[in-house]
């Protein structure tokens, strides 16, 4: 079973439509994962991560319900049937 990603409704303009996608079995890690993102849907990679490659502040990541900043970031590795959760954070007043 591969990795599932999740896309948000706001990234969805991006992915074609599609709220979950199928990361290839050699994508090891949450990095990996979103470089064969951005390899399947320009532009995916630059809503997620700032300039210096490192997550945008107002955008989580969660594998299996764990955010990615209290495990290893970006570089937590992965297994096949891991769900990976995209979750940018919506303000308003």
């Amino acid at each position: 079973m591969a990795v599932k990603v999740e896309i948000p409704h706001l990234l969805r303009e991006l992915t074609r439509g599609q709220g979950e996608v199928f990361a290839p079995p050699w994508a090891g890690t949450v990095a990996q994962v979103l470089d064969e993102l951005e390899k399947k849907f320009p532009g995916v990679r630059e809503k997620i991560c700032a300039e210096d490659g490192s997550l945008r502040q107002f955008v989580n990541l969660y594998v299996n319900e764990e955010e990615v900043r209290f495990l290893q970031g970006l570089s937590t590795e992965l297994k096949q049937g891991d769900i990976v959760t995209i979750l940018p954070m919506i303000a308003g007043g």
